[in-house]
């Protein structure tokens, strides 16, 4: 964190300043045994990440001790083939005996590392070829609270950011998302959700995870955001009551803003039957140019190219002990945050050179 740029909210009533933009970093030299280049960023000073160490050969060297995890997550790939197929066999044993740490929110480290993360892999590089901004102003260690922009009819969204997070920070850090209700009582989703470390949008339990210095990841329009319709997209809707920004005063976190581009071309909302939403007990029924036209085959996303930035903290342990009691104050600094992330969107919308291509 002493190296992260800060920025404040009050800055904002003194006058603009220009949109900072990130350094520039160097990718990991290391290739993988499957021939693929690591996709972490280099240790300052040196080619490599903090995971590798210079090999003589074309191959990486071990990991570093104590590591068990691989890089981005996936099944180790740096090792022989019998010692794949050993943790392979161990890793179905635990699962099958219940040998394996689940938290109590319901978050299974072991699950999301060794599965899936390696599942988003192909969606978040090959087809939506992530590109990240700003990674590296997360804080290595301690808590934080990552507010970002909700779109594109799915929430892939906060899969996406989390698996960004997890794969690019030079920590591998894991975002804890925070979701609605009728996530967790989707069949498969909910427990999904849940073994992947999201959490009820319950204030308790956003403020418990902070407490324990896990980065948590909010995203305020809500259904309003992913159910926004064609014409509406990357206008930011209403940020609710502010429950994030109480949140984040009586904790005293920052608050890292994230912008999102090319979630709203993934789906494209150009319908909305409410009749049938009612119908169904949802709070909106997407149509788009290939659902439910193409059936099953319109939950695809189309392939579009997304663009990822976090800005600099926000820092909230100056404001007074009882700032998250002034619902006048929380309304206008979660607007301030509001503002800060629209800035952001239509700076990388202007930046980015094509939609699909």
């Amino acid at each position: 964190m002493a190296d992260a740029e800060i920025i404040r909210l009050d800055s904002r009533s003194r006058g603009r300043t220009g949109p900072v933009r990130a350094q520039a970093r160097v990718k990991c030299l290391a290739t993988t045994t499957t021939g693929r280049p690591c996709r972490n960023f280099a240790a300052p000073g040196s080619d490599y990440c903090n995971l590798h160490t210079r090999a003589s050969g074309p191959q990486v060297a071990a990991p570093q001790a104590g590591r068990s995890e691989a890089p981005e997550g996936s099944l180790p790939s740096f090792r022989t083939q019998e010692e794949q197929s050993s943790g392979i066999e161990e890793f179905v044993r635990r699962r099958l005996t219940g040998d394996y740490p689940v938290d109590d929110f319901g978050f299974d480290a072991e699950l999301y590392r060794e599965v899936l993360l390696p599942l988003v892999r192909p969606l978040y590089e090959r087809y939506f070829r992530v590109r990240t901004l700003g990674v590296e102003r997360i804080p290595d260690t301690g808590p934080a609270l990552l507010v970002g922009n909700h779109s594109g009819t799915i929430a892939l969204d906060a899969v996406i950011v989390q698996h960004a997070v997890a794969t690019e920070h030079p920590n591998e850090r894991v975002v804890r998302n925070i979701g609605a209700d009728l996530v967790f009582q989707l069949p498969f989703v909910g427990p999904l959700a849940r073994k992947g470390g999201a959490a009820m949008a319950v204030e308790e339990d956003a403020q418990e995870l902070l407490r324990r210095g896990e980065l948590v990841g909010v995203y305020p329009e809500g259904y309003k955001g992913v159910g926004k319709g064609w014409r509406e997209r990357y206008k930011l809707q209403r940020f609710g009551r502010g429950g994030f920004m109480e949140t984040a005063l009586r904790t005293r976190v920052p608050i890292i803003p994230v912008s999102i581009v090319g979630a709203e071309e993934a789906f494209p909302m150009i319908g909305n039957a409410r009749w049938l939403a009612r119908s169904l007990g949802a709070p909106y029924f997407p149509i788009t140019p290939t659902f439910p036209l193409l059936g099953p085959l319109g939950l695809l996303p189309l392939p579009s190219k997304w663009v990822i930035e976090f800005g600099p903290p926000i820092p909230m342990d100056d404001y007074p002990d009882d700032a998250a009691d002034d619902a006048m104050l929380v309304f206008d600094l979660a607007d301030r945050v509001r503002d800060t992330i629209q800035q952001m969107l239509y700076r990388n919308l202007q930046q980015r050179n094509g939609v699909f291509f």
